[in-house]
């Protein structure tokens, strides 16, 4: 079990172009994630395409291949030795429309974890989850999270009752929602006493233009690290596992 972890939350901009310019530019982010020693880097919701739900009457804005379609990004992965959560639409086997976050690390199939709490029109094109997704990663608990997802506290608490050291999410916030996701994330940290990991998109959806701070919380809830701006950033942290010992509740 490894004392410290180095992430990256990565505020990418989604391109036009579909999947496959946006996984080229997953690759390049990836690479600076990498140089900066990350072991995981978490992309924005719906990195792969951007938050824009007409897309998704198209069949080609879907992954239904997983481990076809991001065989250039599961390479990436393995070349570097890093995990990477990235943002996609997903139709599972049965059909069954998901939006989710997608695990891809070295050695192992792609692991895919729905959005448990849909908003406003995603709940006319996608099924919400039914489960909370909970990953390893250097023997660090991560769990993830999709943008709403992390407006219900309980969200949370069921994570830090799974044992999470880190609390993954993916998100569109945009301009005038600085507040809102500061107490979020803050919020979410405290109360569950483990490090809070915001990857935010960057640029303009059509939710309208990013308000950025994508960054990363401690157990305390003071944040540790936040992107300088609204565009394209790799935010980088270390974080240690002693600053969970320091928070942990008694037993």
């Amino acid at each position: 079990m490894s004392a410290e972890l180095t992430v990256s939350a990565v505020q990418s901009v989604a391109l036009p172009g579909g999947l496959a310019a946006n996984i080229d530019e997953h690759v390049r982010l990836l690479e600076d994630a990498d140089a900066h020693g990350a072991r995981l880097a978490v992309f924005p919701e719906l990195s792969l395409t951007g938050y824009d739900l007409d897309l998704f009457s198209d069949e080609s804005a879907w992954l239904t291949r997983p481990s076809a379609q991001l065989s250039e990004l599961q390479a990436a992965c393995e070349d570097m030795g890093i995990s990477a959560v990235v943002g996609a639409a997903v139709r599972e086997p049965d059909r069954t429309p998901h939006l989710a976050s997608v695990l891809v690390r070295p050695g192992a199939p792609a692991v895919i974890a729905p959005k448990m709490h849909l908003h406003g029109r995603e709940r006319e094109i996608f099924e919400p989850g039914d489960r909370l997704t909970v990953v390893e990663v250097d023997g660090w608990k991560v769990a993830l999270a999709v943008c709403f997802d992390v407006a219900q506290p309980g969200h949370a608490a069921e994570a830090a009752a799974a044992g999470a050291d880190l609390y993954a999410a993916s998100a569109v916030y945009v301009a005038g929602e600085e507040r809102r996701l500061d107490l979020h994330f803050g919020a979410r940290a405290m109360d569950s006493r483990f490090f809070a990991l915001l990857a935010n998109a960057g640029g303009s959806s059509a939710l309208g233009a990013s308000c950025g701070h994508s960054g990363v919380w401690g157990p305390d809830g003071h944040r540790i690290a936040s992107a300088a701006g609204t565009g394209a950033e790799v935010v980088t942290a270390i974080l240690f596992r002693s600053a969970l010992a320091r928070y942990a509740r008694p037993a």
